[in-house]
């Protein structure tokens, strides 16, 4: 009784966090698909790795106040904006922020990342090197519709 007990446990907990993770199509099968950029805009990529660790904090991300997309774990989307100065934005306990600016025909990779809270984990968006953020891309999955803060 006891290890059918576990079982049962084992997948509840398997089926809960595979629920938390991203599950659209990988960055690579999409890659070629993904339109190129208008001369006067520059393109941000949103990415989390893939981890059970804190998988059910997802919270939304922000782009100047704009709600943008959301911080699942192994996804990925993207948005593209006209040059000048973001703020990206999370926030469960706290709001936790990176700025940057965005010239035209720029690539910006914003990870997020989960990290210790109080109560809840805390999603830390970080600026990344384009080497870092096409490498981690690789394997993230798509899981939004690409837009511009403006028009959400």
């Amino acid at each position: 009784m006891a290890k059918l007990f576990r079982a049962l446990l084992t997948g509840c907990f398997v089926a809960l966090v595979a629920s938390g993770c991203a599950s659209g199509p990988q960055y690579k099968e999409l890659a070629s698909s993904i339109p190129t950029l208008k001369e006067s805009q520059g393109r941000i990529y949103f990415y989390r790795s893939n981890s059970m660790v804190g998988s059910a904090t997802q919270p939304n991300i922000r782009l100047n106040g704009t709600v943008v997309g959301e911080s699942k774990p192994g996804g990925f989307f993207y948005v593209d904006e006209p040059a000048g100065t973001y703020v990206v934005s999370t926030a469960t306990e706290t709001e936790k922020t990176v700025t940057f600016t965005l010239d035209a025909g720029e690539t910006k990779y914003v990870r997020t990342r989960i990290g210790l809270g109080l109560l809840v984990g805390r999603i830390i968006p970080s600026l990344e090197s384009a080497e870092e953020g096409e490498k981690a891309l690789q394997d993230s999955h798509y899981i939004g519709t690409p837009m511009t803060a403006a028009s959400k």
